[in-house]
This record gives structure tokens, sequence and C-alpha cells, in this order.
């Protein structure tokens, strides 16, 4: 797999008012604003399609996580498409083979184009997920999700592991990527060691990404959207200083902004 960001393109520079749901943007779309994932963690359907719309002209793709989707279902997925945008469905599987072979037909019978699974699921689970997402008829990418942003060294102890935040990460990519995964979920702390040993073709993606002055919040392994592309990153989620901001849409157009400076930096 070629190292790419996802191929649908939207132009940021306008300051065109955001598409109404039933008229999906389609206008060119940068490289930059590819790279931009913007979770809709919000409680309700309604709630979530008005964030969307907001930030759809500075945003590549739309997460929809397992708050939305317990309470909305397919639902949250349909409103995504109806923006143009491709849809990040972050539900973090980890089950039995079977199980998660099942869930991974439905997502992409939804048309989701990521899809996360836990990468200490085990091999078995991982190649089953792998799989399936080969022979969906749209592409389909499997993330593995390896260390949550929101664990420490101290939190991994806890549970019995001796392995750094880093190590673990680098321990279960690897894993996931012989059992044939090619996306992952990683800090930016960890993104430049993974492409140092997956190499170009790994699809790198980061959350817990905060601005200069953005509240850590609950992430404990946080970055800046230009460090993270620095270090390797691919696509970069950011939410809450997008979503709780006094304008959604400046700071979708300032975080993209970054990203372009680090594209250009990183080429040089």
């Amino acid at each position: 797999m070629k190292r790419t960001a996802p191929e649908k393109a939207l132009d940021t520079s306008s300051g065109a008012e955001a598409p109404s749901p039933h008229d999906p943007d389609t206008s060119p779309m940068n490289d930059a604003t590819r790279r931009l994932v913007f979770p809709l963690d919000y409680g309700s359907l309604d709630e979530a399609r008005a964030g969307a719309r907001v930030v759809a002209p500075s945003v590549g793709v739309l997460k929809v996580g397992l708050e939305l989707f317990v309470r909305e279902g397919p639902a949250a997925i349909a409103a995504c498409h109806d923006l143009g945008r491709d849809v990040f469905l972050d539900l973090k599987l980890h089950d039995i083979p079977e199980t998660v072979g099942r869930a991974v037909q439905s997502a992409a019978s939804l048309g989701v184009r990521y899809l996360t699974v836990h990468a200490h699921g085990g091999r078995a689970m991982l190649e089953r997920a792998a799989e399936e997402a080969a022979r969906a008829s749209a592409p389909l990418t499997i993330l593995a999700v390896t260390v949550l942003t929101s664990l420490d060294a101290q939190d991994l102890t806890a549970l019995g592991l001796s392995a750094s935040p880093a190590e673990q990460a680098e321990r279960v990519a690897r894993l996931a990527w012989d059992a044939g995964v090619r996306g992952f979920v990683a800090s930016a702390s960890e993104a430049a060691n993974l492409r140092r040993a997956l190499g170009p073709e790994a699809l790198l993606v980061t959350p817990g990404i905060r601005p200069a002055g953005s509240a850590a919040g609950d992430q404990k392994r946080i970055t800046t959207p230009a460090q993270a592309i620095s270090s390797g990153a691919d696509l970069l989620v950011v939410g809450r200083p997008i979503r709780d901001a006094a304008s959604p849409l400046d700071a979708a157009r300032a975080v993209v902004a970054e990203i372009e400076g680090a594209l250009a930096a990183r080429s040089t």
C-alpha cells in the first residue's frame, strides 16, 4: 500500500458556508485538509450533524465513535456520507475472531473507510479483520489501536506490562503487521518509532493532538499537529480543541495551516 493521505479532497481556501446536510461538498481538498480527522463526539445525531456541517470545509474525515454509534447507529454514518466525507468508525473492536470478522463485514456494508480494532486482540482476530476488509467491495482500512493515549507507563505497569508505551506500541504493531494489518493508531510520541519499524507503507493515525495552548484533558501522551506530522503521522485526530472553540471552523483551519507548514518543512 502506498503511503498517502485519503484520496477525497476539499479546498479550504474559500470562506464559503458549510454545505447543507443533503448537499455533499465535492470541491477540491488539499493534502493538509485530507489529513485532518474530526471526531463527532456529540450526544445526539442532530448535534453531530450540526457540528460536522460547521467544520466540513476544513476536514477530510469524520469520525464516529462509541458514544454516537451506540446512540444513533448507522444513521450517524449516513450523516457523514451526506457531507461527502470519508467515515472513520472508531469502535475499537476486541472480541473473538468470528465476532470481529462479522463486525467488519457489517462495517463494510455501511461504507466506512476506516475501522479500528484493538491490536491486543491477538493475531487470529487481527488476521480475520484484515481478511474481511480485503473482501469489502469498497476500500476499507483496518486500523489497529496500539496503546491508548490515555495510558502512560504507570498504567501499563498496573496492567502487568513491563514495557514502556513506545515499546508496547511497537510490539503489538509488529504483531498486527504480521497479521496483515497496515493501519495503526498510536500517539505521536510513538509515531516516529513505528514509521522506522514498519516503513512507508504503514498508515499512521495519531489521536491526542493538541494545538499549542490547548488543554490536555484526559489525554496523557499528547503533541501538536506539527510535531505529529514531523514524526511521520498520516492522519491527525483533533476533537475538543476544534469542537469547543469559539469558532470551530476557524480552529480547524488553524490546524490545517499548521499541518501545511509541517508538510512543507518535512519535504525540504
